[in-house]
């Protein structure tokens, strides 16, 4: 099939839907149970990183309870990872939530090297990093060097 070909089937199915009439309440109740299933998602994704992230700061010599904390968990990771904890709160200004990414790539990178992951290991917390996550918390590896210093940082 051809790039235009695709575009063409593609066009006819948008002309098939113009006909589609939906009532106020149709629409509401569609876009609840979007709402709901989008909802329980997100829940489920932030129970495994947190249960994830339990287990890699109990490895670490970290208190587990704290993965449970948004923000502070990552604050934490930063710190595990040599880098500086008040970047988890710059995450949430646009602009710089990008350049906490890069930071948050190279604490993992050193996080992974502490668990005694190659140095390709970080491709999976770049492009994958719930299962970056997950291979962490349930894989045989144990932190290597001392137990990492958690402080609160001056900015």
């Amino acid at each position: 099939m051809s790039f235009v070909t695709f575009f063409a089937q593609a066009n006819t199915a948008a002309e098939n839907l113009e006909g589609v009439k939906l009532t106020p309440e149709q629409a509401a109740s569609i876009m609840l149970t979007l709402t709901v299933i989008m909802l329980i998602v997100s829940l489920v994704v932030y129970v495994v990183v947190a249960l994830s992230l339990g287990r890699i700061f109990k490895k670490a010599g970290v208190d587990g309870r704290k993965a449970w904390v948004p923000i502070y968990n990552l604050w934490i990771l930063l710190q595990m990872g040599h880098q500086r904890g008040y970047w988890a709160l710059l995450a949430l200004v646009p602009g710089f939530n990008l350049i906490t990414a890069i930071f948050m790539i190279i604490a993992m990178y050193h996080i992974g090297k502490r668990f005694g992951k190659s140095d390709k290991f970080v491709l999976v917390a770049i492009f994958l990093p719930l299962v970056w996550y997950i291979w962490l918390a349930v894989d045989n590896s144990t932190w290597k060097g001392k137990k990492p210093t958690i402080r609160a940082q001056s900015a």
